[in-house]
């Protein structure tokens, strides 16, 4: 009875086995590497050395990645013969893949408070972010508390501050930090040439600043020629030390 209870218990690990791979390489799709790999190669440009999102270490260099190929990849251009991209609307730059909705950009920021070290130094120190030093203020463009001029409804809105469940947005776990689903959001909505504009303003206005901890870009692909679902998160962590840590992630997704 023992060896027929063993023999049994055998059989069903067997059972399960099989049932585990198929469920794995029946969902396998081909297409999934080469999708992953020609969307690295399209948003990091690590071989423009102007623009290598994984080389930036400085705040004007993830706004020059963000203003001078970020923002013009994510809209199709004309052609190579200068042809414009006709019934390409939606679609990014690479004319193969469109954008699902659009892309957001959503900031996380520590409070700025008193320095624990003499006054001869500094009076005030940022340090690096977690869920109880969260800045969760809603501000005026430039970060201010009074408006001094008029502005875009988009400008205007990526000063306010937004919480997980109106965003739909979760915590997002980087490489120094985890970072809740709030945040101050700005939605790439629009015409390229107003996206360009408000990038630069938003730039003028400092909106990236030394409380800045987090920026974390999502957009979602799909690519109709292999049916394949891309979901894209661009994380950069700007550390109380000032460096910029940036990371990537492609996740290819199948629903058919």
């Amino acid at each position: 009875i023992h060896m027929w209870s063993i023999i049994r218990e055998i059989l069903i690990y067997i059972c399960f086995l099989t049932v585990l791979y198929n469920i794995i390489y029946s969902n396998r799709n081909s297409n999934s590497f080469l999708q992953v790999n020609h969307s690295r190669n399209f948003f990091l440009n690590s071989r423009q050395i102007n623009c290598d999102y994984t080389k930036i270490s400085k705040i004007d260099e993830y706004w020059n990645w963000l203003e001078n190929n970020f923002i013009e990849n994510i809209r199709a251009q004309q052609w190579y013969n200068g042809e414009p991209p006709k019934n390409l609307s939606g679609f990014i730059n690479d004319k193969s893949n469109r954008l699902i909705g659009w892309a957001t950009m959503r900031q996380l920021r520590v409070k700025s408070t008193l320095c624990q070290v003499q006054n001869e130094i500094t009076s005030t120190c940022q340090y690096d972010y977690n869920f109880h030093n969260e800045d969760k203020y809603s501000y005026k463009p430039g970060w201010k508390n009074s408006i001094i001029k008029n502005y875009s409804s988009s400008i205007t809105q990526s000063f306010q501050y937004s919480i997980s469940k109106d965003l739909n947005t979760y915590i997002y776990v980087g490489e120094h930090g985890r970072y809740s689903g709030n945040g101050y959001v700005y939605e790439f909505r629009g015409r390229l040439v107003d996206l360009q504009s408000n990038l630069s303003l938003l730039h003028q206005l400092e909106w990236i600043n030394n409380q800045t901890r987090a920026i974390i870009i999502q957009l979602t692909l799909y690519n109709p020629n292999v049916q394949l679902f891309t979901s894209v998160t661009f994380l950069a962590e700007f550390l109380s030390t000032t460096g910029i840590f940036t990371t990537a992630r492609f996740e290819p997704l199948s629903f058919y």
